[in-house]
Formats: structure tokens, sequence, C-alpha cells
């Protein structure tokens, strides 16, 4: 696992916001053990500063803490799959139906310009050094993907709803990220991207909200399908 090397004069901000990244990206497997001194040695900071980053991101449940065994990125499941998925529908729904109903002609700009910027930018790319046709997330699409997210509810005035909205996209990052390598079968995320603006442009609240629905449930399929994850096989384990 080669993770980042820290710059700049905040050490611990550094290694949270490294750490953070490297486990979204799927860089740091889920259920990865993570120990202090390595990640001391290759991250460049203190062990307090590696503790600190750590308990932030338990704090946010993308890593787990263990009594006596110290930490590990959290697990994945189908039934943390599922149920994130659902609520994360239930929460996108609303910041979505206030930003259609108070969006004005800048909402209106920023849609149409993140999506452009989003149908420019290549989604996959290939793994170094992996079997022919093994692909990957590119990290230009990661950021620009959620960059089109964030302006389809900018209009949004809820800041409640807006930090529920941003905890649940980045625990679903990690699992969307997966999804790439195992998709079986080609996906077209740009005309999904395009129906979910034109209708969010239209004012029809009731088509942007279930073509986003679909969308999500896009990746939730693909992931229990390629890692066969189910409930019975979560609880046996």
């Amino acid at each position: 696992m080669e993770l980042h090397k820290i710059s700049g004069s905040s050490l611990t901000q550094g290694a949270y916001e490294k750490l953070r990244d490297d486990v979204l990206s799927g860089l740091v497997k889920p259920g990865q053990k993570l120990k202090i001194h390595e990640l001391v040695d290759r991250l460049n900071v203190s062990q307090g500063a590696v503790r600190e980053a750590l308990s932030r991101l338990a704090s946010e449940g993308l890593v787990v803490a263990e009594p006596q065994k110290g930490f590990r990125a959290c697990p994945i499941s189908a039934a943390e799959l599922r149920d994130l998925t659902r609520v994360r529908i239930e929460i996108e729904s609303l910041c979505v139906h206030r930003a259609i109903e108070l969006g004005d002609v800048g909402w209106e700009s920023r849609l149409i310009a993140a999506y452009h910027e989003l149908s420019k930018t290549p989604e996959k790319a290939k793994q170094p050094d992996a079997p022919e046709g093994s692909v990957r997330m590119t990290e230009s699409w990661s950021k620009v993907h959620g960059r089109f997210h964030e302006a389809l509810i900018s209009a949004c005035d809820s800041p409640w709803l807006l930090r529920l909205r941003a905890q649940l996209f980045a625990q679903a990052e990690r699992y969307r990220r997966l999804s790439v390598p195992l998709q079986k079968a080609e996906r077209d995320t740009n005309s999904e991207h395009r129906a979910i603006m034109e209708a969010a442009l239209d004012r029809n609240e009731r088509l942007a909200t279930a073509l986003l629905a679909t969308h999500f449930e896009k990746t939730t399929e693909i992931l229990l399908k390629a890692l066969d994850l189910d409930p019975l096989a979560d609880e046996a384990a």
C-alpha cells in the first residue's frame, strides 16, 4: 500500500486528508488493518498526528477502532450498502427538491457547466501492470463527478440536509469506486447524468429524483453481484 507523503504546515490535517483519500479511493482496502507505526513512516508524521487522523476517520464511519486491536478500514457488507443506498436516496432527493424549488439562473449555469466538465473527462483508465481489460476510475473523473452532484443540489438552503448529504456521499464513494473495475457490462454513466440534469433544469422534480434513485441503485446492484455480497453471508462472517 503506497500512501502519499505529507507536505505543508499542518501535519495532522495532512495525515487526515491523505488517509481519507486512500480509504475513499480503495488504496486502503475494506477491512484492512491500519498499523500506526507503518503510517508514521509512510506519512512522515508523529504517532499523535496519525492517531488523531484515525480518530477523525472513525468518527466519520470510514475507520473502525477496535479495543486492544487498533484501527482498520471499515469493511463492506450487503446490509450496510443497501441501507446506505436507501438513506442516501431519501436525503439526496430532499436536497434536489429544495434545489429545484429555489434554483435560479446561477444554479442552472453551475449545473450545466459541471455536467459539461464531467462529460469531457475520461472516467476509466487501465490499471498499471494489470491484466488486459482491467480498469480503474480516474482521479480526475472522480473529482468532477463529485462537483456535478454538488452542483445539482447547490441551491438547497438547508445546512443540515447538505451536511448529511456530504457524509453519505463520502460513505458511498468507496463503494462506487469499487464498482468500476467490477462492471461486467458497459454502463453509460454520461447519459445517466445528462438525463438527471435535464430533468432538474426542466423543474421536473419527480423525474429527477426517480432518475437519481436509479443511478444510485445501479452502482449498488453492480457491487452486490460482482462481490457476491448477501445478508446471509454477512451474518455468517
